[in-house]
This record gives C-alpha cells, sequence and structure tokens, in this order.
C-alpha cells in the first residue's frame, strides 16, 4: 500500500497544494512553522478522521474561509482508490471511498493504516494514563472494526450512568434504575477490555524482540495491560463500589480508568527508568505497531514521522531507518544533513516555504 498524491484546499496554512509521493522515503524539509506538520496531520486525518494533535475541524479550515478539502488517491493491493473529505466550520465532516459517502468513521478506520510517529510519543511511558488509553484506542481501531463500536457504546452508557448518579443525589426514587446501567456498561465494558488485553499480548510478542535488538540484548521488556477491573469481575465491582460512585457522582471502576505499564527487566520504567529507557520503549512501540499492523492486515502501513529523527540519539535514529526501508514513509526535518550522514535512500524530496512546496527533487 502507498500513497500517490495529496490535494489540500483551504487547509490550515495551505490555499491551495497537490503534492505526489514516492513509494519509498519522501522528506519534507523546511524551517518551523511553515506547514511540514500540517501535511502530515491531512494525510492522517484523511486516513482516521481525527487530527494527532486534537484539533477540531474549524481549527483546521483555512482563516477566513468556511470549509477545507482533503484528497488522497492510493493504491491498495494494486488497486487505486480515492478519499475525500470535507471539513465545515459549522457542521460534520463529510467523507467519501471512491466516490461514494462513508456514513460512519467506522467505515473508513483501517482502510489506510497509518502510524504516526512524534517527539511528543517519545514521552508516552512518562505521561499520564488518558495518553496512553488514547494509544490504545487509536490502534485498536485501525485494526479491530468492532472495537470502535464497543468502546463508543461504553462511554455513551457511562456518560448516561454519570448523569443519573447525579440526578439520585436529589431524587433517590430512581435507584433501582440504575442496575439496567450497569448491565450495559459491564457488557460493553468487558469487551472493551479483552479487545485491549488481546492489542497487549500480540504487542507483547512482536515487542520483546526488538527491544532486545535495540538494546543490544541487555533489556527485556514486557507490556502489561494494567485494569482497574477485570472482565469477569466488573459487575461485581460496580455493585460494590455502588456507594462510593453515588458519592462522587462518577463511575469508578472500568477500562476508562486502565493503563498500559512497561517493565524493563520487570522494572516499572514509568517511575523508576532512565529518560533513555523511557525512549527506547518508546521507538520499540512504533516499531512493533508497524509489524503488527503488517500481520493482521496483510497490508504495509503508512508511516509519518514527524521531527522525531533529531529526538533520538545515533544507535536508535539507525534502527529506526534501517527498519523502515520497506515502508512508505513521510518524513518532516529542519535539515537534511542527518540523512546524508546515515547514507539513508531518499526517494523524493520536498522544501516547504510558507504553504507551498518551493523545491522538489
Amino acid at each position: 500500500m502507498y500513497i500517490q498524491s495529496l490535494e489540500l484546499k483551504n487547509y490550515r496554512n495551505y490555499d491551495r497544494l497537490i503534492i505526489e509521493f514516492s513509494k519509498g522515503t519522501n522528506i519534507l524539509y523546511g524551517d518551523n512553522a511553515q506547514g511540514k506538520t500540517n501535511i502530515l496531520e491531512a494525510v492522517y486525518l484523511g486516513a482516521t478522521t481525527k487530527s494527532h494533535r486534537g484539533s477540531k475541524d474549524r481549527e483546521i479550515i483555512r482563516f477566513g474561509e468556511n470549509e477545507s478539502h482533503i484528497r488522497i488517491h492510493l493504491v491498495k493491493q494494486d488497486i487505486g482508490h480515492q478519499i475525500d473529505m470535507h471539513l465545515k466550520k459549522s457542521k460534520t465532516k463529510g467523507a467519501a471511498i471512491d466516490q461514494i459517502p462513508i456514513k460512519r468513521s467506522s467505515d473508513l478506520l483501517g482502510f489506510v493504516p497509518v502510524i504516526f510517529f512524534s517527539p511528543e510519543d517519545l514521552s508516552i511511558i512518562k505521561n499520564g494514563p488518558s495518553e496512553r488509553r488514547k494509544f490504545l484506542d487509536i490502534e485498536l481501531s485501525q485494526l479491530e472494526k468492532m472495537y470502535l463500536h464497543q468502546l463508543s457504546s461504553y462511554n455513551k452508557v457511562m456518560t448516561q450512568r454519570n448523569n443519573l448518579l447525579r440526578q439520585l443525589a436529589f431524587q433517590r426514587d430512581l435507584l433501582d434504575t440504575l442496575d439496567s446501567w450497569d448491565l450495559q456498561l459491564v457488557r460493553y465494558g468487558s469487551e472493551v477490555i479483552r479487545y485491549r488485553q488481546k492489542f497487549i499480548d500480540d504487542l507483547n510478542r512482536i515487542i520483546r524482540e526488538i527491544h532486545k535488538n535495540l538494546t543490544g540484548k541487555k533489556e527485556k521488556i514486557d507490556l502489561k495491560y494494567d485494569y482497574s477491573v477485570n472482565y469477569d469481575e466488573f459487575l461485581t465491582v460496580l455493585q460494590k463500589k455502588r456507594e462510593i460512585d453515588l458519592k462522587y457522582a462518577s463511575t469508578g471502576a472500568g477500562p476508562h480508568r486502565d493503563d498500559i505499564e512497561f517493565l524493563v527487566n520487570g522494572i516499572d520504567i514509568r517511575r523508576f527508568g532512565s529518560q533513555g529507557q523511557q525512549r527506547t520503549a518508546a521507538l520499540s512501540l512504533k516499531l512493533a505497531q508497524i509489524e503488527l499492523v503488517k500481520r493482521q492486515t496483510g497490508e504495509t502501513p503508512i508511516l509519518l514521522l514527524d521531527d522525531v529523527l533529531s529526538e533520538l540519539d545515533s544507535s536508535r535514529k539507525n534502527y529506526l531507518l534501517d527498519s523502515i526501508k520497506d515502508i512508505q514513509t513521510l518524513i518532516t526535518c529542519t535539515g537534511l544533513e542527518e540523512f546524508i550522514n546515515s547514507h539513508l535512500q531518499i526517494d523524493k524530496m520536498f522544501q516547504v516555504k510558507s504553504g507551498k512546496i518551493v523545491r522538489e527533487n
């Protein structure tokens, strides 16, 4: 799989842009704040319906305009496809595959598997649990069609349950209705937990070898799904903690409280590891994602590297570059020296300046 071209209209600082990519390594270089990351964001948004920055549609549309358009031409299993996405200030975005509108974002997720790697991802281990849950949700939604449905249903039920908990502070006669919300919460939440546990198990089978090679066989890594409640105990725990939930008007147990532990040689590196260990583990995680997508979908994902090489030391940088030779990669950077020194095969280069491609090699 590879992206042939990207077309943008009224997207952030781009009035109009048409850029044709190579199947291999594509470098977008130039000074900061010129629009390099915006190109990667547009590819990611076109593949997942969401910005990796968490930006809202109205923030992405070019200043002074009411709507924006993204078009991606790609080849998948030797067949050409087209993805269109319209962003509107006052309406929900619209998307189409091969000019056929899609009704749900889940219809697009996984059609073009993409992996985004930015300097912020190197901090995923030391950041809060919400960042690691976000990682689980984004990656699983691309791999498992039903996961997004289960997660969305769980979040809706939890919102309704929390609303009821707030009402019960004044209307205790509604207490009996809490049982039905508990059953629904357990129904969807149990599936979310099962999907996440399987995902972590699958990643573990891949990441251990990668991390061992990255560390010269000095370290062994294990990912542990740290759930607040196991799926077979979920209902019992909800019932036991009901009074606490009523007191705080919030659901205290469930997959919305879960986390991932990163253990290196048995030590939790989020609390006791060095920054170098945390960054190496984060790199191992991204490389394991690439391999997992290949194994589960039979497709090679598109890799988006946003100025991440400048954050890695030479050994980790070289390992990453060696690992992506058979993957279509879009890389942003401020200078080309690091690529020239590493002798990376560069298939196409684009100089970006003030929302325009001013040079293409």
